[in-house]
């Protein structure tokens, strides 16, 4: 199948598609996948799970502002440590799936200078968020965003646009990995253990 440019020109679907910007074909995070679509599967959990090189990485953008309980919270404050930024939502169940995990892996971590921090985004009320909090045993903080403010701010770099999604900001503060996925344990542990061996 072909598409048609300004130019008249015939250009290929797959190659129309591929031009598309990543924030783009992420927005599909929660949306159900055709059991017949060849681009579901193994092959498309590899897509959706990446490591930058430490000499390719960007800073993470100043995400800051108020948590589900009140308090203000800045990512700079983190600064020095391994940063898991996981954004979800209380409505998404692929982020209901992946809550065990990133509680388990939390726990296992804190003590090796990593910190988990949420960005809650489109719930209704904080009430639904801390409700999900709380059903999960959830104890690192969140930031509350549910317009999405904070997400804008990742557009250009690695944007977790997928909701849930997953960002592993390294020790300097810049973006060493990202999944537009919900994850499982050992998929989380992937993300973090290369960074945490950076020293």
């Amino acid at each position: 199948m072909t598409v048609s440019s300004r130019g008249g020109a015939r250009i290929p679907r797959r190659t129309a598609l591929a031009a598309l910007p990543l924030a783009v074909l992420a927005a599909v995070g929660c949306a159900p996948q055709a059991e017949d679509d060849p681009s579901g599967g193994e092959a498309a959990d590899r897509r959706q799970l990446l490591h930058v090189p430490a000499a390719d990485r960007q800073a993470a953008p100043d995400v800051r502002g108020e948590t589900l309980t009140g308090e203000q919270l800045a990512l700079a404050d983190f600064r020095g440590r391994i940063v898991v930024l996981n954004v979800w939502g209380s409505w998404c169940a692929p982020c209901r799936a992946e809550a065990p995990h990133l509680q388990k892996v939390h726990q296992d971590t804190k003590d090796q200078g990593v910190v988990f921090l949420g960005i809650n985004t489109r719930d209704a009320t904080k009430t639904n968020a801390l409700n999900f909090e709380e059903s999960y045993g959830i104890t690192y903080p969140s930031l509350w965003d549910p317009a999405g403010r904070q997400l804008l701010k990742f557009r250009g770099t690695l944007a977790p646009s997928a909701i849930p999604s997953t960002v592993v900001i390294d020790r300097q503060g810049r973006i060493a990995a990202r999944a537009l996925k919900a994850l499982d344990e050992a998929e989380l542990r992937r993300l973090i253990d290369p960074v945490l061996k950076e020293g």
